[in-house]
């Protein structure tokens, strides 16, 4: 087939992914859209995926729902295509073989069940009746998902083909894509072996090749092949098509009908990267020879779970690759380097059971301008361009593959590619015996282990670790008298130019143009009125601005600032690493600066959001009275070659204890403040946030969202809201998930959560809806019975709409 001179969208690979994205384009109504694959549909990775369709094991709702729509698609798609999909809803079981996996799935799954999946836990009888040949005696539990089961991945991608070109798309085979065509900074086509293809938009949807497709376009998607394993025994007595499938993470396997035998699935605990350097272009439908002396060990243990299958023979021992990500977690959304350049790529073994939610998830984003759903834990713009260097992708590939199968603790951190990137100060932190955990690739320091104790975890669980004294007293330090907390991870960047000041205050809902020495913390939305950033801009002159973001925000921030500046005389530039950030936060944070500054920091000199340069020591810094904590406290930005300097004569100068990010998240909490990506996304509306107070309405030249928050407020009483939430027994911990209960009823989910020391118990963010569609007030909250589900527990609780710790702010104005 000759290829067009040009197309609306031209998408790139013929996978599972690149077929679902043309066809819920045309869906849409947009039509004029080519697939390109460069040779058949299926090849790569999509042709020898197991095809799981599993609802169950997310505590992500945008990914719990991307399940559930794609197993729904792919149960209409033969109706609606005449193509099969091979999907058999023969039931799922995720078994629990230790404690730690059951608290896990119990959480897991009560926040399924809120999500609309029907999960039964069940007994070892039970998973013995459903699947007869598994060895049941060791374990403690499983969930039982009805609905779910299997697809077959090459008829699911025909139907979603069929389905594109019957709505009118274009697919075309055997034409691979050589280039990618720009003007400036925008898409404007793609370039092949027949031609170039002008284009609006182009999506990358390339599997393993994604990251080498990027590289022609300066796109960095940083992902990586590795082998993936499995087996299919010959035929099996007693295995028929309606044999559930089971998963065992603790036997490293998951099993399921194949030709009347068994198909016996891999996710080893440390895994092998495959072609780092680059995946061969003409490897389509190969297979990798098998690694059998690796493998033995996981096979041993994986064929244990159902002895049979290390007794007949073995007709298949498969090796192939499929892509993971550094943080396992899809590569999706629009590149920070091109315009209209999108990615859906890195899937890490669950393409097939996302493969419709992620194609209407892009389609969407791109016919209407912005997603429609959360994607702040799985946009593009979270990696940063390191990422895709061979050394760090061939080193953290080997854990990415197998943590696939871990027991999800809470707080459980990435092992290997560490020491990336380093706060000045890190060495000194090294001899404060901090323990570090990666933080956006910076090494940040968590807690701190008291003099002479190692700062190591015992033993990871889901109760009270080793830790948890030692956060308590950082904690306590920060209410009652001074800490040192090093934030260096943070984004910063600086903003100048005679134009910079109108163009951030246009972006910014809250007024951040006004006298110069000020701080204003405020939101970025779009045109819709929901969040895109949540950050704090400092005015140091007219010219120049000072914007500090997240760390998880560090791409998405400067793309959308670059982006504004397009056109203006505004320049701006990420100056991240040149500076350390230290934090002064506590009842007596300004003793202890105002004894080694000659600056006047008493609060009339130098009030709440004050920023001005003071000396300190040797040293010039940025010092900004403004906290995250709840309390009196400083934030002080120091040239990178003068940060030890400074961290030495603050530590001199008084008794301050370290703190690390454990105390960061249980302060700010108690606080409620929000932490964009978190407890806060880009679903949400800045008046459902409860940020409404850093909304400037009224500010001249308006602000991007202006008129749907406008329009939000004329609608009436919000029903939608973000609230505070504290367990009243002190003893149940939250972290993600845990369902919200008012009058036994759900009406929510815990965003995220810490513990309050000064409060009393766990305490955490969720948004809530109240379902008669009423103003969600505080005084629906006090009248109402309030409960939180945490794993097989119910725990009583309050709900406030105000913050229950400091309420009047009357601690950060001392």
């Amino acid at each position: 087939m000759a290829i067009p001179e040009r197309a609306r969208v031209v998408v790139i690979g013929g996978g599972v992914i690149g077929t679902s994205v043309a066809y819920h384009l045309a869906a849409q109504g947009w039509t004029d859209v080519v697939l390109l694959e460069r040779d058949k549909l299926t090849s790569g990775t999509t042709w020898h995926a197991a095809g799981l369709m599993v609802t169950f094991g997310s505590l992500s709702e945008t990914s719990t729902e991307m399940r559930k729509y794609t197993r729904d698609l792919y149960a209409r798609l033969e109706a609606e295509t005449g193509q099969a999909t091979g999907l058999k809803q023969v039931g799922f079981i995720e078994v629990a073989a230790d404690a730690d996996r059951l608290e896990e799935y119990r959480r897991v799954s009560a926040f399924n069940r809120y999500c609309g999946i029907d999960v039964q836990e069940i007994g070892p009888g039970e998973i013995k009746e459903l699947f007869p040949l598994a060895r049941t005696d060791d374990l403690l539990a499983g969930f039982y998902v009805a609905e779910d089961g299997r697809a077959n991945p090459v008829d699911v991608t025909m139907a979603l083909a069929k389905g594109a070109r019957l709505r009118g798309a274009t697919i075309i085979e055997g034409v691979p894509v050589t280039g990618v065509l720009r003007r400036g900074d925008t898409v404007t086509g793609v370039r092949t072996p027949q031609g170039d293809i002008e284009a609006e938009y182009v999506v990358n949807c390339a599997g393993m090749w994604a990251r080498q497709l990027g590289e022609q376009a300066g796109v960095s998607i940083p992902l990586q092949a590795a082998e993936h394993y499995y087996l299919i025994t010959e035929p099996i007595d007693g295995v028929t098509g309606d044999l559930p499938v089971l998963e065992d993470p603790s036997s490293y396997g998951y099993y399921r009908e194949e030709g009347a035998g068994l198909m016996v699935g891999l996710f080893e605990a440390e895994c092998a990267p495959w072609h780092v350097d680059r995946v061969p272009e003409a490897f389509s439908f190969g297979t990798i020879p098998p690694d059998w002396d690796r493998m033995a060990p996981y096979l041993e243990k994986a064929m244990a779970r159902v002895p049979i299958t290390g007794e007949v023979g073995v007709r298949t021992f498969f090796c192939g690759p499929e892509s993971f990500t550094p943080d396992l977690s899809p590569v999706f959304g629009e590149a920070p380097e091109l315009r209209n350049y999108f990615v859906a790529a890195g899937l890490n073994s669950i393409g097939i059971l996302t493969g419709g939610g992620i194609g209407r998830a892009l389609a969407q984003w791109i016919v209407d301008g912005r997603p429609d759903i959360d994607v702040t834990g799985m946009n593009i713009d979270r990696l940063e361009r390191y990422q895709s260097t061979p050394d760090y992708r061939a080193t953290r590939t080997v854990e990415s593959l197998g943590k696939v199968y871990a027991t999800h603790f809470p707080g459980l951190s990435m092992r290997t590619a560490r020491g990336a990137k380093l706060s000045p100060i890190h060495d000194r932190l090294v001899a404060q015996r901090a323990y570090f955990r990666d933080v956006s690739g910076w090494e940040g320091a968590d807690w701190y282990a008291p003099e002479g104790t190692e700062p190591r975890v015992e033993q990871l669980s889901w109760g009270r670790q080793n830790w948890f004294p030692y956060w308590a007293e950082e904690h306590k330090a920060a209410r009652e008298d001074v800490i040192l907390m090093d934030m260096s991870f943070m984004s910063k960047y600086l903003v100048r130019g005679d134009e910079a000041g109108a163009m951030l205050d246009h972006l910014s809902a809250g007024a951040v143009n006004g006298d110069p020495e000020k701080i204003t913390y405020t939101q970025w939305l779009n045109e819709r009125g929901t969040l895109e950033a949540d950050l704090t801009v400092t005015k140091l002159a007219d010219d120049r601005f000072w914007v500090v973001a997240s760390d998880t925000a560090h791409r998405h921030a400067l793309s959308i600032m670059e982006r504004a500046a397009t056109g203006r005389y505004a320049f701006v530039t990420d100056v991240t690493g040149g500076y350390a950030q230290l934090n002064i936060q506590g009842p007596r944070s300004r003793a202890l600066l105002q004894s080694v500054t000659s600056a006047d920091l008493s609060n009339e000199a130098f009030p709440f959001r004050t920023a001005r340069e003071i000396d300190l020591g040797f040293a010039r810094v940025l010092c900004v009275r403004i906290t995250y904590l709840g309390e009196l406290g400083y934030e002080l930005y120091i040239p990178a070659e003068q940060a030890i300097h400074v961290y030495e004569r603050l530590t001199a100068a008084g008794d301050v204890r370290h703190a690390g990010l454990k105390a960061l998240s249980s302060l700010r909490m108690e606080k409620g403040y929000r932490d964009y990506g978190h407890d806060i996304d880009n679903t949400d509306s800045v008046l459902e946030a409860g940020l409404g107070f850093a909304v400037a309405l009224d500010k001249p030249g308006g602000f991007v969202g202006r008129a749907a928050v406008l329009a939000r407020k004329a609608a009436g009483p919000l029903h939608r809201r973000l609230v505070q939430v504290l367990l009243t027994d002190p003893e149940p911990l939250m972290f993600h998930g845990e369902v919200v209960r008012r009058d036994g009823r759900p009406v929510g989910y815990i965003r995220a959560a810490s513990y309050g020391f000064t409060l009393g118990g766990a305490v955490g963010l969720a948004m809530l809806t109240r379902e008669d569609g009423a103003g969600l007030d505080q005084a629906w909250l006090d009248s109402g019975e309030w409960t939180v589900e945490v794993a097989d527990r119910i725990a009583p609780a309050r709900c406030s709409l105000r913050p229950l710790y400091d309420p009047t702010n009357a601690r950060i104005r001392m």
